[in-house]
């Protein structure tokens, strides 16, 4: 069998499956393979932030998360804790409690500069969500159980045999592009992309069983449960659902251990593992899987091989703090497939897709960067409360006890422990880190203007319109009903917003979007009128004269801006299309 397709997908994980539903959303024929059967049989990532969240808005499927995710409260704190059970007077206690995910009092702040909040949902239960979706929107074109067996590429396509992984059969495909959503298992290497940065750093067991913890786990707004394991070090329990909070019936316990480590986990030996971290003798679980795995944080070299794009973890690895990895995954789809679809439509030249590379990887090293910074840190927490890996059991029950003792060196203890816990906010309040993140090159026209101050925290966001930032939210009024300057960017298309006073740039939108064959929205943002801003919250947010304007692409991201007012605008936004797209000779499509 032979096929001829624009976009072909490889991997049916979360990057791949937003891709496909992304790429239908845009109009964009495609083709996804996924060498496995099914969707994922282990929870791996599980936090959406309200950045992904805001990209699930745009294409109609956050509401589909929210009832399936985790309410948010039973997701707004993290608990660092000496035990689930047990009956000694330190056991059963939590050393310290962080607002976390923008609950508890980062709520106000939180909702103030997004219109979603964040969920929790693990791949397990997503994508099922996702690959459904997907097969809703583009039927028949997503072949799970087939597997890439070899591809090659020339100057005008990619060429790739595909395996069907039941019937032995062997699918010719020609696709235009692929994205490589593959995990980083074969197309990657096969094209001699090196992964920079350290590997091996700590050998993580996962354990997900079920088990009804809800008589320990009290009515508690935590989604992550800190506690000390045999090592010395703290491991992370979370609930898997399908209930969430403290009812959950299934759950997950992460548990480094040395990469030396001589000891095989499996059921009989990680039984007796949960009964000790939990200090639950007489828990009986039923251990569901059991994974090994290794934190890495690692950017591959490129991002791109001539038509062949990397994304999600075939581009970066991180560690699992700060819930980065499936985050950047799908802002790396969002980023790439609108401008596939401009360049398959005719409305782009191919260098547009040159800016995928500059504009992701700075991002991904970022995050990767971040995530291991969060990571590190960890040891720090250990420390504070008097653990260390390798401690023997005697010495961690004695600095347990040392901790929650009534006494003089207690109360400091707590008081320095109190410090450490506090700078885990990198981790769990890292809201610029989520909202924050920007591009100074690539299909943007940049602008010499300092940008707002960074907190070195990455907590504080502070929202601007500056080129290559995220569109800030504002609510507004349109036809007595509030949206969210989010909302008026529509699916691949660009939204040019004008102050309340600026004149021809309606015009000037109308005619280049004609010439360009493609959408510009405009819309005019004022006081009153049929975008109205009666708090006048966003006149104080957009940063421009009541004259000014400011061109958001596709994918929410302010492309150019002018703040004050100019004398021939049509003219002007044909230059800035033009560079934004890669036209050096705007003209109308003829596709």
């Amino acid at each position: 069998m032979n096929l001829e397709v624009p976009v072909l997908i490889v991997g049916g994980g979360g990057c791949g499956l937003s891709s496909s539903i992304f790429l239908s959303d845009l109009g964009i024929d495609h083709l996804l393979i996924e060498r496995h059967e099914g969707t994922s049989h282990l929870p791996k990532g599980h936090y959406q932030n309200q950045r992904t969240m805001e990209i699930m808005r745009q294409h109609g499927i956050a509401d589909l998360l929210y009832e399936h995710g985790t309410p948010m409260k039973y997701m707004s704190q993290v608990h660092y804790r000496s035990s689930i059970g047990g009956t000694k007077d330190y056991e059963g206690k939590n050393f310290y409690e962080l607002d976390a995910f923008g609950g508890g009092e980062l709520s106000e702040r939180y909702t103030t500069d997004s219109p979603t909040p964040s969920t929790n949902l693990p791949q397990l239960r997503l994508e099922p969500l996702l690959r459904q979706v997907a097969e809703e929107r583009a039927p028949g074109k997503l072949l799970f159980h087939h597997e890439l067996v070899e591809w090659n590429q020339d100057q005008e396509a990619v060429t790739a045999t595909i395996l069907n992984r039941k019937t032995n059969e062997k699918i010719s495909v020609r696709a235009k592009y692929m994205i490589a959503a593959d995990g980083g298992k074969s197309v990657g290497p096969k094209l001699g992309v090196k992964m920079e940065g350290p590997t091996g750093l700590v050998d993580m067991v996962s354990v997900y069983f079920k088990a009804d913890l809800s008589k320990w786990m009290g009515d508690s707004p935590n989604l992550i449960t800190f506690l000390p394991s045999p090592e010395g070090a703290l491991c992370g329990l979370v609930p898997v659902g399908p209930t969430w909070g403290p009812q959950s019936e299934e759950w997950v316990l992460h548990n480094g251990i040395r990469p030396d480590d001589p000891e095989k986990f499996d059921n009989d030996s990680v039984i007796p593992l949960l009964r000790e971290v939990l200090r639950i003798p007489e828990l009986e679980p039923e251990i569901v899987r059991i994974s090994h795995w290794f934190i890495e944080a690692v950017l591959a070299e490129k991002y791109r091989v001539n038509r062949i794009f990397l994304a999600g973890d075939a581009a970066h690895r991180h560690p699992p703090t700060t819930g980065l990895g499936l985050n950047t995954a799908f802002q790396d789809a969002h980023n790439l497939t609108w401008k596939l679809a401009a360049v398959l439509k005719g409305q782009a030249s191919e260098e547009l897709l040159d800016s995928y590379e500059p504009e992701r990887r700075k991002i991904g090293g970022r995050n990767v960067d971040w995530a291991l910074f969060s990571f590190m840190n960890h040891a720090l927490l250990n420390m504070g409360v008097g653990l260390m890996p390798g401690l023997p059991k005697e010495a961690q029950n004695a600095a347990l006890e040392a901790y929650f003792a009534q006494t003089e060196q207690g109360a400091s203890i707590r008081a320095r422990a109190a410090e450490v816990f506090k700078t885990q906010r990198i981790e769990f309040q890292a809201h610029n880190i989520e909202l924050g993140f920007s591009y100074d090159q690539g299909a943007l026209v940049a602008e010499n203007t300092e940008p707002p101050e960074i907190d070195p925290i990455g907590s504080i966001y502070h929202p601007t319109t500056l080129p290559g930032h995220r569109l800030p939210h504002a609510w507004i009024e349109y036809k007595n009903q509030r949206i969210s300057t989010l909302d008026l960017v529509e699916k691949g298309g660009f939204l040019l917003i004008t102050g309340p006073s600026a004149k021809g740039w309606n015009e000037a939108a109308k005619e280049i979007s004609e010439n360009l064959g493609t959408k510009i929205k405009h819309v005019q943002i004022g006081y009153e009128g049929e975008y109205a801003d009666p708090t006048g919250y966003w006149e104080n947010l957009s940063e421009i004269s009541v004259y000014g304007a400011i061109l958001v692409r596709p994918d929410n991201h302010v492309a150019w801006r002018e703040k004050s007012s100019i004398e021939n605008p049509t003219e002007v936004l044909g230059e800035v299309m033009g560079k934004i797209l890669s036209i050096r000779q705007p003209s109308k499509n003829t596709n």
